[in-house]
């Protein structure tokens, strides 16, 4: 038993150290004025009461008893446990479903590093609250396919969000309709109790509105939405490829809360914007501490968890306190552990007392921007505030607020993260005007003026394109000459092929069947026997392959381990084979309304 002995919770141990303070306290008390001279003349007072404040017996005081209760109360609270014992297992009632938007607008960068990124952070952070719940997760792009079924192992579910990408998608597309569908059907497959289904994306289609609204009517699973990005949007970056155009513009991706929260609400659900820390997993309230539906696990599993013995000790506490009750007493134990209380919530916190509102800025910044940019009056806080939470035009317009070089040089970082980069050049041109000296904007000015002469090329090259398209079309109605015919587009070392085949007795080859007016008897006879031979190799190869080859035995050598170790772990394309084999076997149409991303 004493190897096994250890506190459940050690830290309330420390209440042990406020020994002292109640010394401090009782003997301020013992030796205080009681009150009692401003009422009774001293001469009838002093033979009830010493010159020391205490009555003329000896006194008695609680110290020791009260000291001796703090001692087990603390010993208690800390949980000294020694044993085990087995304990119903029981998991939480509450399934959630993960769609998760893999479009090329995932892929903007109005919100740093990207938006699938973020989301994936997030992904992880809500499988770490929902440890023992059934989570599952899919994604969806032009078709919806499933990554990881309902299942209480997280690990496996974080081992598949590093290779999930949209280039892994067999189709483009925005297909949330589908998506939902998906969900929907493994919840009814093997979800315990309540199921939620949460879309993590950007911007659903009004044109995909009714489908999503038929489909949970009927199953009663309510639709909550995580938006990723920030209205203002930002472009599309391909690997090696630049940004996404259309028409010879640069595609801006905006998401739309508003849109998401009323989609959301129709079907019961709740909608929240992502943010750094876990106030919109509280919000949509996705952990399972917001359920009450828990339920045994149907194999009836238990787990050993140590037995909290402490509560055995307050039997022992009950007395000591009795002992230590006396006038004086119980208020030097609240004076005591008053502080060490926690406070309740306000409207000025603890910190406000003792620190400006400028020296908590920046930790305000770090843990929520949103709130920080409401709370904060200083235009550049507020301004670097909104600039963190993605509102970069609401940041530049509270930057212009403020005066000096750094202002006009954060405005002109804003004005950049906002695709306004003629007005970001002019920024960052009053902020050198005032502080000639300043590295990082002319660094920046630089980089902007870089995007824009590279925005005017490719405009340039766009249209000239367009007019080389446009000529190559004029010059096709032109006619053509006798060695552009249809019959004569040979390469040149096909002529000599032809003249040989073709030669002496000037009919077509067997070998060019388009050619021939009449079948080639021959020709049909040799296919049928090949037919014939394959179909034979066939069926011996899918005889040899029913039959299971002998299980070897032996052990591994060191060469054969080490070629094993040298085979590349590629999760990222056996997905990629997966869902392609999938949309192929479903054949889901095309919408052609939607956009490639």
């Amino acid at each position: 038993m004493l190897t096994d002995f250890h506190f459940l919770r050690p830290l309330w141990l420390a209440l042990v150290l406020l020994l002292p303070l109640m010394y401090l306290a009782f003997r301020r008390l013992r030796l205080g004025d009681s009150g009692w001279s401003r009422l009774i003349p001293p001469r009838l007072l002093s033979p009830v009461i010493r010159h020391e404040g205490t009555s003329g017996r000896p006194p008695k005081s609680p110290m020791l008893p009260a000291a001796i209760a703090l001692v087990v109360l603390a010993i208690a609270l800390s949980g000294p446990a020694w044993r085990e014992a087995p304990t119903p297992l029981n998991q939480p009632g509450d399934s959630l479903v993960i769609a998760l938007d893999l479009s090329l607008s995932m892929l903007a960068t109005d919100v740093e590093p990207d938006r699938l990124t973020r989301a994936k952070r997030k992904i992880r952070d809500i499988l770490a609250v929902r440890q023992g719940s059934l989570t599952g997760l899919l994604v969806y792009a032009g078709d919806a396919h499933v990554v990881t079924p309902l299942t209480d192992d997280a690990r496996t579910i974080e081992g598949m969000l590093d290779v999930l990408d949209p280039v892994i998608m067999p189709a483009t597309g925005n297909r949330a309709d589908l998506a939902v569908a998906r969900a929907a059907n493994l919840l009814k497959q093997g979800a315990p109790g309540n199921g939620r289904i949460l879309v993590i994306t950007d911007e659903i289609s009004e044109r995909y509105w009714p489908e999503i609204r038929d489909t949970l009517s009927g199953a009663g699973y309510p639709l909550n939405t995580l938006v990723v990005g920030t209205k203002e949007g930002g472009p599309i970056p391909l690997a090696r490829r630049g940004f996404i155009r259309e028409d010879g513009d640069i595609v801006i991706s905006r998401a739309t809360p508003e849109a998401l929260s009323e989609l959301a609400r129709s079907t019961g659900g709740l909608s929240h914007e992502l943010t750094l820390n876990d106030s919109d997993i509280e919000s949509l309230e996705l952990s399972p501490r917001d359920s009450d539906d828990w339920q045994e696990t149907k194999a009836g599993l238990t787990v050993s968890r140590w037995q909290d013995d402490g509560y055995w000790l307050l039997w022992l506490a009950v007395p000591l306190i009795l002992l230590g009750w006396r006038r004086g007493a119980f208020t030097a134990l609240a004076l005591v552990l008053l502080p060490v209380l926690p406070q309740p919530a306000a409207a000025m916190t603890w910190a406000d007392l003792w620190q400006r509102q400028d020296q908590r800025a920046t930790e305000l910044i770090q843990n929520d921007p949103k709130q920080a940019a409401a709370r904060l009056d200083d235009p550049e806080w507020k301004g670097s505030a909104l600039y963190r939470s993605g509102q970069f035009d609401a940041a530049a317009r509270v930057f212009d607020l403020a005066k000096g070089p750094r202002a006009n040089y954060n405005r002109g970082n804003a004005l950049a993260r906002a695709g306004k980069l003629e007005e970001a050049l002019a920024a960052y041109d009053s902020a050198l005007a005032e502080n000639p000296d300043m590295a990082d904007a002319r660094h920046n000015r630089k980089i902007v003026e870089e995007l824009l002469k590279q925005k005017k090329q490719d405009s340039d090259q766009s249209n000239k394109q367009q007019d080389s398209s446009d000529s190559q079309g004029s010059e096709g109605n032109k006619p053509q000459d006798s060695q552009n015919q249809p019959g004569n587009n040979k390469e040149p070392g096909d002529a000599g092929n032809e003249q040989q085949q073709n030669s002496g007795n000037g009919q077509p080859s067997p070998g060019n069947p388009e050619k021939s007016g009449e079948p080639d008897k021959q020709s049909d006879e040799q296919q049928g026997q090949a037919q014939e031979q394959a179909s034979g190799e066939r069926e011996s190869q899918t005889n040899q392959a029913q039959a299971p080859a002998p299980i070897s035995e032996k052990p591994l050598t060191q060469s054969q381990e080490q070629s094993l170790r040298r085979v590349p772990d590629n999760p990222g394309g056996l997905l990629q084979r997966k869902f392609l084999q999938q949309y192929q076997q479903r054949q889901t149409p095309s919408d052609e309304g939607d956009t490639p991303w």
